[in-house]
């Protein structure tokens, strides 16, 4: 490690203002994503923004046909929260399987939205679901946000205070994890409702990316089988120790198959 300020506000307009004064400060949430990187130096900020004492960055409420998320709300309570369990489901089953006991009460979606990790979960049901991210200065359709490997089209200094669903008819999701590491190899979420079908995928590429070619045979056969026989193109996609492209390509369609069943 090596030596860097520390703040803690206690606003979101006090935690733009420090972004705003020190363009190479970072905010950290639940740190899940960030503290690694600071180890191995792979970010080296001037200072952390902890965000963990603002209250406006919390909570969870219905807004009409849409639920609205804090950022700064923990996988542990997406799981368990009795709002999102009821209207989302889906959505709750998939915060279950995010890394292991700690990660779940330390990480939170505002953070794994922000930073875009390829193997994220929150970035195929925001693309899937036909969120919009809300910041301090504008909201963001998910299709806009994600833009590549950690990467997203916030500007510096802008923060990301929530995310807002619309609540589907259905949604399922599933996902291949590494076994070491937990890291979502290849993560498909299907979902259909007021936007239409969605198909989000994650794991695979290095960024989140929907499947359009599965959402148009969704659209027209709900099933399984409607995804069983097309083929997501290996081109692009992420190649490594733990499996080639080919076999991701084929965990997009295995996945997909068991998230559309997921959903019911």
């Amino acid at each position: 490690m090596y030596d860097f300020a520390y703040h803690k506000p206690t606003s979101v307009a006090d935690a733009v203002k420090l972004l705003a004064e020190d363009p190479d400060a970072r905010p950290i949430s639940g740190g899940m994503t960030l503290l690694p990187a600071l180890k191995h130096r792979l970010n080296m900020p001037s200072a952390l923004i902890d965000l963990s004492g603002i209250a406006e960055l919390r909570g969870i409420r219905r807004e009409g046909d849409a639920l609205v998320i804090g950022a700064m709300v923990k996988h542990f309570e997406i799981a368990t929260d009795p709002q999102i369990m009821a209207a989302i489901p889906a959505l709750s089953r998939m915060a279950a399987t995010i890394g292991d006991t700690q990660v779940r009460n330390r990480g939170t979606i505002g953070g794994s939205l922000a930073n875009n990790d390829p193997a994220a979960d929150y970035p195929a049901a925001a693309l899937a679901l036909g969120a919009t991210l809300i910041t301090d200065r504008r909201q963001i359709p998910a299709d806009a946000f994600f833009v590549g490997m950690f990467t997203t089209a916030m500007e510096p200094g802008e923060l990301l205070v929530g995310v807002s669903f619309p609540i589907p008819e259905k949604a399922g999701y599933a996902k291949l994890r590494n076994p070491a590491s937990r890291y979502s190899m290849t993560g498909v979420f299907v979902a259909r409702g007021p936007k239409g079908v969605g198909v989000g995928v994650n794991g695979a590429a290095a960024c989140a990316f929907r499947q359009k070619e599965m959402e148009a045979a969704l659209a027209a056969n709900w099933s399984p089988e409607a995804v069983a026989g097309i083929r997501q193109p290996a081109d692009d996609l992420n190649s490594d120790i733990h499996g080639s492209a080919e076999y991701r390509a084929n965990l997009v369609t295995v996945m997909a198959k068991r998230a559309v069943a997921d959903a019911g």
